[in-house]
């Protein structure tokens, strides 16, 4: 069951996490940030292996819960505005313009990468 939204604790290691409720950018777990999970409050990629859980999974996720999660993550989206000195603005521009072009970029990434 999902309780509260956490970002969860970060493994000095890097040590791929699948399941649980304790560690952040883990996949296929509950209230903590990662990926392919249910509850948490945001995606954070650690650079492992996805593991989804099922839709049904997250649709059963309480409503309250949801809205604890959208809340925490719009808090940590404004804290990160604002580390970097962009406004609300500033990141809806940003995300115009960086989505008419983003595949184009992977593209050329790709390139890039394969002449590395």
């Amino acid at each position: 069951d999902v309780s509260s939204p956490k970002h969860g604790k970060v493994d000095p290691s890097n040590m791929p996490h699948v399941g649980g409720n304790m560690w952040a950018g883990g996949t296929g777990g509950r209230d903590t940030a990662g990926l392919g999970g249910k509850g948490g409050p945001y995606r954070l990629d650690a650079g492992h292996r996805v593991y989804q859980i099922s839709q049904a999974e997250k649709d059963a996720v309480p409503e309250e819960v949801k809205r604890a999660a959208r809340e925490m993550s719009e808090k940590a989206f404004k804290q990160r505005l604002k580390e970097i000195q962009m406004s609300e603005y500033d990141a809806s521009a940003y995300e115009r313009f960086s989505g008419a072009v983003r595949r184009q970029v992977q593209s050329l990434r790709i390139i890039l990468d394969n002449l590395q």
